[in-house]
């Protein structure tokens, strides 16, 4: 019933869509798809409603494909909102809040980049190497829609921290990225976890201060082809 709203799925085509029941539903007859990207615009087009949201999921993430709506809802709601956006007063609060935004980001990269440096906890004889390692971790990690641990709420940023670090030393110092895993459940996880406990190996002996061979080392190697 095109008056309901309904979160669907991608149909068998572009005018088909999938409802929670696996049910196939044709999309009405006058209603546009709204491609993703402008969340003030798809706002506005669901509060008016009704509407049909596709998302796909893909593993653990799910993905929005867009919202289906009627066609002269979207055309008044986009109207509406670009004589908004044209005036003076949006561009002030713009630039306003990409300014706020830059500034929450930055202080955000040194809190994860002093996380990362206290869980490394390397011996002062190695803090050279902590910073490198740090900068490199953090750099990766933190970008705004980056997708990574360290842009997720739901962990305190310690856990955060040591996440990404394990994360950058799994595709960075092994061969993680060339192994082929045999498609069992569990394997993949079992894999991570070895590799895990070898970074972690390679960890402690910065932290115990102890001499390490920099040609040896895959981490001095990782961190000297980033530089290089």
């Amino acid at each position: 019933m095109p008056e309901k709203t309904r979160v669907v799925g991608p149909g068998p085509d572009s005018r088909h869509v999938i409802d929670d029941d696996g049910d196939t539903l044709a999309v009405p007859a006058g209603w546009d798809l709204l491609p993703p990207g402008d969340a003030g615009l798809t706002r506005r087009v669901k509060a008016a409603g009704p509407t049909w949201t596709v998302k796909e999921r893909r593993g653990r993430r799910v993905f929005s494909k867009g919202v289906w709506a009627d066609a002269g809802q979207i055309a008044a709601a986009k109207a509406k909102l670009d004589a908004e956006r044209s005036t003076d007063a949006y561009a002030r609060k713009r630039k306003s809040d990409v300014a706020r935004r830059e500034k929450k980001q930055a202080e955000y990269v040194d809190e994860f980049e002093n996380a990362v440096i206290t869980f490394l906890g390397f011996h002062a004889s190695h803090r050279g190497i902590a910073k490198q390692l740090a900068v490199a971790v953090t750099q990766h990690a933190t970008p705004v829609g980056s997708g990574t641990v360290a842009r997720t709420q739901r962990i305190p940023v310690e856990r955060r921290a040591e996440s990404a670090v394990i994360a950058w030393m799994r595709h960075q110092t092994t061969a993680y990225d060339n192994l082929v895993i045999p498609r069992v459940k569990g394997k993949r996880r079992e894999v991570r976890r070895m590799l895990a406990a070898e970074s972690r190996r390679v960890l402690q002996g910065y932290r115990s201060g102890q001499p390490i061979d920099p040609q040896q080392c895959p981490l001095q190697r990782a961190l000297a082809k980033l530089a290089g």
